[in-house]
């Protein structure tokens, strides 16, 4: 009887030192690398800095002027506003601004919280990346200058992802650009864990719990934030109610793999989302492959400005007829 009381202890023992051991693992894993920016973004146009608040952190970030004035409209720009992603900050995403620029789009680009020089919080998370671009986009409508019937957002990998779940959170923009994006939560965590060379099998089940109980999200909550079913419910084209979509990946990205972008293609019916794969072999390289501003390029034109237009246009027919009435 002893022995087993003995035996019983240690059992009970182990799993503790066990949960603990997740437990520290899971809070070290939510814990993303801060990287300071520098002190000014080495860009060909003028910018400025600006601040923001999003759920009481304060947010840092930068606006970009358009390089010229061929997009101006009343003497508003459109605006380009962009989202990195896990462990990254705004200075390196500067990489997509200058084709972006000097199109004539202004750019707004910032520090998630947590990350560069924005306030902390204990548990960052996707959806708080979905806050930030819900709160840069409204503090991007307030800059002065900026045309708010003509924004788009531009997200790398966990910065795509909140992108994406913010339109089921009534994000209003003109297009959504995702770059190297993981589809689903599992994704992140496997790469992840596969990245340090850590075992998948049991951590890759047990660690998103603890984030999950470490942010105070529900499950119900963590169902909800389903990409393919926010894709069915919000992408499409903009003439039927909905936010166009864009989805890049690189072939070679060896952190978060294409195969995932190619089996949500293969999963929403035709006309939902655009995608583009892009020659490269890293996570962030995309923009390296000419293929992608001949895409990119075209979708905002086509999406922030032709649309743009198409909807005065048919606004100025129906004015016509009501008037021959």
């Amino acid at each position: 009887m002893d022995v087993v009381l003995i035996l019983l202890l240690v059992l009970i023992l182990v799993i503790a030192l066990m949960s603990v051991l997740v437990w520290q693992m899971g809070a070290k894993s939510q814990t993303p690398r801060k990287l300071a920016n520098g002190d000014s973004p080495e860009v060909g146009t003028q910018w400025e800095r600006h601040s923001f608040m999003s759920h009481g952190s304060r947010l840092e970030g930068w606006l970009l002027q358009p390089a010229d004035d061929t997009l101006l409209a009343e003497g508003l720009s459109p605006l380009v506003v962009v989202a990195h992603g896990w462990g990254s900050n705004r200075t390196r995403v500067l990489r997509y601004t200058r084709p972006i620029y000097e199109a004539g789009y202004a750019v707004f680009m910032y520090d998630a919280r947590s990350h560069g020089d924005s306030e902390s919080i204990a548990a960052p998370s996707a959806l708080m990346f979905r806050d930030d671009v819900l709160a840069a986009v409204e503090a991007a409508r307030r800059l002065p200058g900026m045309d708010t019937k003509r924004i788009a957002v531009i997200g790398h990998s966990l910065g795509g992802f909140g992108a994406l779940l913010a339109l089921d959170r009534g994000l209003q923009v003109s297009c959504v650009i995702t770059d190297s994006m993981p589809v689903r939560f599992e994704t992140m965590m496997k790469s992840e864990l596969r990245r340090k060379k850590i075992p998948i099998f049991p951590l890759a089940y047990l660690i998103p719990r603890v984030w999950l109980i470490r942010a105070k999200i529900s499950l119900s909550q963590f169902k909800e934030a389903d990409i393919p079913n926010v894709l069915l419910r919000r992408a499409g084209k903009a003439g039927a109610g909905r936010t166009p979509v864009l989805m890049v990946h690189a072939v070679g990205d060896d952190f978060i793999s294409s195969e995932d972008l190619k089996h949500l293609k293969d999963e929403l019916p035709s006309g939902i989302v655009s995608t583009l794969f892009v020659a490269g072999n890293g996570h962030s390289q995309s923009e390296q492959d000419p293929a992608f501003w001949e895409s990119v390029l075209p979708f905002l034109k086509e999406s922030v400005i032709n649309c743009d237009n198409k909807k005065e246009a048919r606004g100025t027919r129906l004015q016509a007829s009501r008037e021959n009435i």
